[in-house]
């Protein structure tokens, strides 16, 4: 029997080196780009658009006689929205944009990796502030040229707005005292949090429920949606110490992320979160169908840093601001009886 496997190896071995040299290397891998966030600006606004739209519908069917009061409604949501919308847009935050919610309101949203504290209050305080001093503006026109629509415009300017610096989690006022205090200490934060979804479950039952089961109902979505956020911040701090542990970043911005760096995150992504198992991990370099449920899980895994850059001064500056708020229907004796 010809054995020839050594003979071959030996034959190997003899080669001069500079062939040894021309002989090809392993192909170096080539990551395929990280998926461009820009493309998803129109669809944002989209959304915006539609959710403005519901909200509307929403609005006319239960305002059937009161449409001008629901269009003054309206239009100071939009405009408290905006303040925070703007506030952003100056700060340099991303992916901005504005989601109204049927009879409860609207938000402004935006990210944005490091996020500062002062920059942060300036934002809350960009939505309710502008709104009640309009209020006021309003309602000394109407001291010189009565006009019932205006007085009542400019009441409810104020009385809606003083209502969103309540300092109740997630309304404006509760968010300044938790950025201002309490962000540095998840227990403490967290616990003031709950705390504002036991008192909106208690205030809707008391004084709601008896007049209206339709609106206690629609009211359990800001305490039932605080839950699961909360809920979903503890889910997510697990996972984030699950991948650190591999040795993968998370405390960056997606903009920052290469495209190697993309696809080592998506791989302990896969590994680790539940919702995304049926995603095969990479080798293969390729985009799944559920990639942007991938992006959505990654961007929500990405740690912010916050720059904590109040200091005691700015904090009795920014109390002595939002207290002073209440005391606006006494100060310029505006009525705050609407009907």
């Amino acid at each position: 029997m010809e054995i020839t496997g050594p003979a071959n190896y030996e034959n190997q071995e003899q080669q001069p080196r500079d062939d040894i040299a021309r002989s090809p290397a392993s192909p170096a891998i080539v990551f395929p780009p990280k998926p461009d966030l820009a493309e998803k600006k129109q669809d944002v606004w989209v959304k915006s658009l539609m959710s403005l739209a519901l909200y509307l519908a929403f609005g006319f069917f239960v305002f059937q006689d009161k449409l001008a009061l629901l269009l003054i409604i309206t239009g100071i949501v939009i405009f408290h929205e905006l303040g925070h919308f703007l506030a952003m847009k100056i700060f340099d935050y991303k992916e901005l944009g504005i989601f109204f919610i049927p009879l409860l309101g609207a938000y402004a949203s935006g990210t944005k990796h490091e996020v500062s504290q002062k920059q942060s209050i300036i934002i809350l305080l960009a939505g309710p502030l502008p709104g009640i001093i309009l209020g006021i503006i309003f309602h000394f026109i109407t001291l010189y040229s009565p006009n019932e629509l205006l007085e009542t415009t400019s009441r409810l300017l104020i009385l809606l707005n003083l209502f969103n610096l309540l300092p109740v989690y997630p309304l404006d006022g509760g968010q300044i005292l938790n950025r201002l205090f309490m962000d540095e200490n998840h227990f403490i934060s967290r616990t003031f949090i709950i705390l504002s979804a036991a008192a909106m479950i208690w205030f809707s039952w008391e004084y709601i429920y008896p007049y209206s089961q339709l609106a206690f109902f629609i009211l359990l979505y800001f305490p039932l949606n605080i839950i699961l956020r909360l809920i979903g911040e503890i889910k997510n701090e697990r996972l984030i110490k699950k991948i650190e542990a591999e040795g993968v970043n998370l405390s960056t911005a997606y903009e920052d992320i290469t495209d190697e760096n993309y696809w080592h995150i998506r791989n302990a992504l896969i590994k680790h979160h539940p919702d995304l198992k049926d995603i095969p991990p990479a080798p293969p370099y390729q985009y799944a169908s559920r990639e942007d449920k991938v992006i959505v899980t990654m961007q929500a895994l990405l740690q912010r840093y916050i720059i904590m850059d109040v200091t005691l001064a700015g904090k009795l500056i920014i109390i002595a601001i939002w207290a002073g708020s209440f005391l606006t229907p006494l100060l310029f004796k505006i009525s705050m009886i609407l009907f």
